[in-house]
């Protein structure tokens, strides 16, 4: 998270999140992690909206490490699902409404 720019490590210090994107599941465990959900032209998206609130569990790290329930689609399911329409045209080598469509068929409508 080094690369992370100084906006949004100022934003998620002034807006601390208390809970994981997933727990609506109900089998978070471990402390909150930062998740960079897409990856874009070989690199990570640096935006609020691809950056998800990932407990240890879901994110399958530290003592999760081999058991956790990392799940990445879902993960950019959530994120393609936040994005704006500006965010899609600013990302437009990928057809994300088509990423959406596809990942919907699995998981559905996300709830923002």
């Amino acid at each position: 998270m080094n690369n992370t720019p100084k906006k949004i490590k100022d934003y998620w210090q002034a807006n601390p999140v208390y809970k994981c994107d997933r727990s609506d599941e109900g089998d978070c465990s471990g402390g909150l992690t930062k998740e960079h959900a897409l990856i874009y032209a070989g690199k990570q998206i640096q935006e609020l909206w691809a950056i998800l609130d990932i407990c240890e569990y879901h994110h399958a790290i530290n003592e999760f490490l081999d058991g956790g329930n990392l799940d990445k689609r879902k993960h950019e399911w959530i994120a393609i699902s936040r994005m704006t329409n500006i965010d899609k045209f600013k990302y437009n080598r990928r057809d994300w409404n088509k990423e959406l469509h596809l990942l919907e068929k699995i998981y559905g409508k996300y709830d923002i």
